[in-house]
């Protein structure tokens, strides 16, 4: 039988680093930041070349042009998974978590866009597209911002169709209600609001919130505790208030993160982030895992990417519409996911991811 594939190797890697300030200071409940860095790679092959994006320490784009790229180059350009093991055992002394998962999510990300130019397809279309678009929530709401500037940025929303609304939470005392309320304010009785604690409250102190913020009509609860914390999870997640789904996963650096969290009975919605679990790979062996436990999953940060990953995902139920990532997305890459009537959607029309970095825009801001 004829193989009809193209014969492609993998020619070249490359990755860099991009740093762009934020429009403002940001904050959540434990870190606060003015910045954010872009990793990117290029993957050449075939005489096409594919791209991958997503957020990290500039770390990790030397760790993959010092280690994980010479051992890629003249891999099989049509079987990323495979690169995808290699990658990982690339990383055994260097540590699969952290930096290194997040190495290996751009990077697999970047080769399987490649694939699919390689074979003419959309990303979304390669990998068996359920839907044509997916629900957005806007995220942002930082416990640095006055009420002026959160108002504005609900109100943006608003006008963009979008129908569900997540604040941060954890500032301190008083004004965690106060946010809240604000939010309910602005929005209505309809839209869905969710909070983000980024894990700072102990567990009695997450119960004690969960039911004020209920008060709100509150339908989404993210980190109340550290998601560390899987017995702090599950006590929310059970004694909390009804009609109140806990939230976690953002990170899951690999598929035995995602397993002890769904087997721990922890989380009501399984957050996975393409860009830290193992880019689209890891993606795919996280949206398995969800099926087999009938869990409900969502995106975290990095839309033009997760786009098209919910679009091929019968689990997914919304994507993460974050703040900093539209806008940096916005400024950096051709091709940028746009919320239209409150929905994100994969361009059909282009190969692969369907993204293009705006290089001259881009190197003002690089850093590696």
């Amino acid at each position: 039988m004829t193989d009809l594939r193209p014969d492609a190797k993998v020619d070249r890697i490359r990755a860099a680093a991009y740093r762009v300030p934020t429009d403002e200071p940001e904050a959540d409940g434990t870190l606060a930041w003015d910045a954010t860095t872009m990793i990117t790679v290029h993957a050449e092959g075939g005489g096409l070349r594919g791209f991958g994006y997503g957020y990290a320490d500039p770390a990790a784009a030397v760790l993959i042009n010092e280690t994980l790229a010479p051992a890629l180059t003249g891999c099989d350009a049509l079987a990323p998974q495979a690169a995808w093991d290699t990658a990982r055992v690339r990383l055994r002394n260097s540590g699969h978590a952290g930096i290194g998962a997040c190495a290996v999510s751009v990077l697999d990300s970047a080769l399987w866009d490649l694939k699919a130019r390689l074979l003419g397809l959309p990303l979304v279309r390669l990998l068996g597209q359920v839907r044509a678009d997916i629900r957005a929530y806007g995220s942002g709401g930082f416990t640095t911002y006055g009420e002026a500037r959160l108002r504005s940025q609900l109100e943006g929303w608003m006008a963009d169709g979008i129908d569900a609304v997540k604040i941060k939470v954890g500032g301190g005392g008083i004004r965690d209600i106060d946010q809240v309320e604000i939010a309910r304010e602005v929005i209505g009785r309809v839209p869905d609001l969710f909070v983000d604690a980024n894990g700072v409250y102990s567990t009695k102190q997450a119960l004690g919130y969960a039911y004020r913020f209920a008060d709100f009509g509150v339908t989404w609860f993210e980190e109340p505790v550290s998601s560390d914390d899987l017995e702090g999870l599950r006590i929310v997640r059970r004694n909390g208030p009804a009609g109140m789904s806990i939230a976690a996963g953002e990170y899951a650096w690999s598929l035995l993160d995602v397993r002890r969290m769904l087997e721990a009975g922890a989380v009501d919605v399984m957050q996975i982030d393409a860009t830290r679990c193992g880019g689209v790979t890891g993606f795919l062996q996280a949206a398995a895992l969800c099926e087999a436990f009938h869990m409900p999953l969502s995106t975290h940060t990095a839309p033009s990417l997760h786009a098209s990953l919910c679009c091929a995902t019968g689990r997914a139920i919304h994507a993460e519409y974050f703040h900093d990532h539209v806008r940096l997305e916005g400024m950096l890459l051709d091709g940028a996911a746009t919320v239209r009537n409150g929905r994100l959607a994969p361009d059909t029309t282009a190969l692969g991811l369907g993204l293009t970095l705006k290089q001259a825009d881009a190197e003002p801001h690089r850093i590696a």
